[in-house]
């Protein structure tokens, strides 16, 4: 395949961001899992469709799976917006030559709430809180030296104060490298099936007939909610690496289709010495209409010490003026 082809393929990548989808923001369940775990890839505006460096990766491509050197195991934390907690952990083990195997677990917690009513809207006194879970086991394998393949399947819990709902998800992807050092990557995330809300929190006092005089007014019952589907996220991009001495600079461009989002791309870049010393910068939601903020930098640290691989890495991401900034940290550990 030749320079042109990569053009031509690069060009596919960035068309399809202006192709416009009806938007169904805040109609879907598991919103957190679109809160994207590694500093090392949100610095670069999230472009993970072709990231295989490390456990974390496999958030984005399950296909990173194929392409893991050797174990190692990831953390990440956020202060997200509204000073709710994010952390994500995972870790990826070698099974043999060409198979890994993946753990993750997600969390969000929102902090103590007070309830507030229509009666009283200065606080009941209450507090509430929303705890959200995810736990996923993966595979992967790299079948040539150029072509890897992967899944995920993933159980989803997401926690109101006294009810909840929950589901199971599948993530899947494909991550190949081209004969002229680009590589592309493919990855559908969140397919599954829709959740409902269940719990105290919806069991009520009920009066069948308020009308009738005499009758039991004060009848158990439950209100039951509809099903929300899970935010289904169809990815595809392409990174290019170019050696410069002893630096190295790599190229990506991601293309993104949310079933309740209009479609994006996001594009950012990675430049590395020895390395050794990381520094990263991107832009997401290009395209995304009502996209908030989109700038995101950072940069990372990795280091061999006894034989284990020890990484740090930054992100700071802009999203608007009403929302602020939000910042990632990551810890890695190579062995």
């Amino acid at each position: 395949m030749t320079r042109t082809n990569l053009l031509v393929l690069l060009a596919a990548v960035l068309a399809a961001g202006p192709a416009s989808a009806q938007t169904k923001t805040g109609t879907t369940f598991g919103q957190f899992l679109m809160i994207e775990p590694s500093a090392a890839v949100a610095a670069q505006g999230n472009v993970g469709a072709t990231a295989r460096t490390d456990a974390l990766s496999t958030y984005y491509n399950p296909g990173a799976l194929g392409f893991q050197r050797a174990s190692n195991v990831g953390f990440s934390h956020s202060a997200w917006l509204a000073d709710i907690d994010f952390n994500h952990a995972a870790v990826a083990l070698k099974m043999g030559s060409a198979s890994t195997l993946s753990l993750a677990v997600t969390s969000l917690a929102s902090g103590d709430i007070e309830v507030r009513t229509p009666e009283q809207p200065l606080g009941t006194g209450e507090l509430y809180s929303v705890q959200d879970l995810a736990l996923g086991i993966g595979y992967g394998r790299q079948f040539t030296d150029r072509f890897g393949a992967g899944v995920n399947v993933k159980y989803v819990r997401e926690t109101i104060w006294r009810s909840s709902a929950q589901t199971v998800a599948l993530d899947a992807g494909v991550i190949y490298e081209l004969p002229f050092r680009a590589t592309l990557g493919a990855s559908i995330s969140n397919f599954g099936v829709p959740a409902s809300f269940d719990g105290t929190d919806l069991r009520i006092r009920y009066d069948q007939d308020p009308d009738v005089f005499g009758d039991n007014d004060n009848l158990p019952a439950a209100l039951e909610t509809e099903e929300f589907a899970l935010p289904v996220f169809f990815r595809v991009g392409m990174s290019y690496p170019v050696q410069l001495g002893d630096s190295r600079l790599v190229l990506a461009a991601d293309a993104y289709q949310p079933s309740d989002n209009s479609n994006s791309v996001s594009v950012g870049g990675e430049w590395s010495y020895a390395d050794l010393v990381f520094a990263r910068a991107g832009y997401q939601d290009l395209f995304m209409e009502d996209a908030e903020g989109g700038l995101r930098v950072g940069g990372g640290l990795k280091y061999r010490v006894s034989g284990f691989d020890f990484a740090f890495d930054y992100a700071w991401a802009d999203h608007g003026s009403r929302l602020g900034a939000t910042q990632r940290f990551t810890l890695g550990l190579g062995f």
